[in-house]
């Protein structure tokens, strides 16, 4: 048995041939049409970046444009002192500003004033020079009217002329160190400011005359002034209470002399006492006998000091005591070859404490007059060939 084969038709062999591998490069463009690569778009980081760059170069660039259009710029000029012209209304130029004159555009300032910018301002030199001036001149005015209502020899009115010739006086412009110009213009501007503060009136010559007012003037009254119209005001209240014053004052320090005179009068008193008791008992203690009187006038030396010798009411109230004591003797007596006013002791004995006594006395003496007698003037015992006749 013969064996044949059997053959496959041809286009089953043809489409049964296996078709060829597709190449990389074919496979990797068919991906990239299809999906795109992650790295393809830049990353928030990158975005964030990129901004930042991009701002920074912008508001560089627009600063430099601001800066150059700046320097580059023109100023406005001035508005022309126009006064039919409103410069509120007007985009062409700068409102001329005050205290300032503007001509074609360029702006002056006015004789007293700087330029400050765009406006004027007052100069501080000859600001400062009108306030003193000024004050200068209103002090003058109200001293003088303050005078005349305190003693009736200042001026109320005074002229405009007068002033004009204090501001004129060279030494003012020395002191300020101020040029003429600027002086000039000072006291133009100090007398707007007297013209403001003080009373003006135009007299018959048609010339002004300035007055301080009344609120003002107060301030420049001495305080002697014061008093004075306060004396005056209340003359009928002061004469009757500064008379029972006088009179109260009077009659205590009399009170007071009066009871110092009668405390130290006892004192001595005291003293005249223990002198005449002491000499009464050594006249009669020796062999030789000594007279037991003692003369009044020679006490008088002896106890009282030079100040209170020169008046005599004080040994006029000893001299009272020593009679109303019925232990003393007063009698007239020749001594010397003049007649003497003596004084004895008559008791026998000794009636009384001395030393007790006259600290008692001194104590008292003390409170009530301070500082009368020194407290060291005590008794001394008498000298007895000086109270010897």
């Amino acid at each position: 048995m013969s064996f044949t084969p059997r053959t496959r038709p041809k286009s089953e062999s043809q489409n049964s041939k296996p078709k060829p591998p597709k190449s990389s490069s074919s496979i990797s463009s068919h991906s990239l049409l299809i999906e795109p690569s992650p790295s393809f778009f830049p990353s928030k980081g990158e975005l964030s970046r990129l901004f930042a760059v991009v701002a920074i170069a912008a508001s560089v660039a627009i600063t430099c444009n601001v800066f150059v259009n700046f320097l580059n710029r023109q100023p406005k000029p001035f508005c022309d002192n126009d006064a039919g012209f409103d410069n509120s209304l007007s985009d062409l130029c700068e409102p001329c500003p005050r205290n300032g004159v503007c001509h074609e555009g360029k702006l002056e300032c006015a004789r007293g004033y700087r330029k400050l910018g765009k406006l004027c301002v007052e100069d501080a030199d000859i600001n400062e020079t009108a306030k003193k001036l000024s004050k200068l001149e209103v002090k003058k005015v109200c001293e003088a009217y303050a005078q005349y209502l305190c003693g009736g020899t200042g001026t109320v009115w005074v002229q405009e002329d007068e002033m004009w010739n204090d501001l004129d006086d060279s030494k003012l412009m020395e002191n300020y160190g101020l040029d003429s110009a600027i002086y000039v213009h000072a006291k133009q501007r100090a007398m707007e400011s007297v013209d403001k503060l003080l009373e003006t009136r135009k007299n018959i010559n048609g010339s002004k005359e300035f007055k301080c007012p009344e609120s003002l003037v107060e301030h420049y009254k001495p305080v002697t002034c014061y008093i004075r119209q306060w004396i005056a005001e209340h003359a009928l209240i002061l004469v009757p209470f500064t008379a029972l014053l006088l009179g109260c004052t009077l009659l205590l320090l009399r009170i007071r002399r009066r009871h110092y005179l009668s405390v130290r009068a006892e004192q001595l008193y005291n003293q005249v006492c223990d002198i005449l008791e002491e000499k009464a008992l050594t006249s009669k203690g020796v062999n030789v006998e000594q007279e037991a009187w003692v003369v009044a006038s020679w006490l008088r030396d002896h106890l009282l000091s030079p100040r209170e010798r020169k008046h005599p009411l004080l040994w006029k109230m000893v001299e009272d005591l020593v009679q109303q004591d019925s232990r003393l003797d007063r009698f007239p007596k020749m001594v010397k070859g003049e007649s003497k006013v003596v004084w004895e002791w008559q008791v026998e004995g000794s009636l009384s404490s001395s030393g007790k006594r006259k600290k008692h006395e001194e104590s008292k003496l003390k409170s009530s007059e301070g500082t009368n007698v020194s407290s060291n003037q005590q008794r001394r015992p008498l000298q007895y060939g000086f109270l010897q006749n």
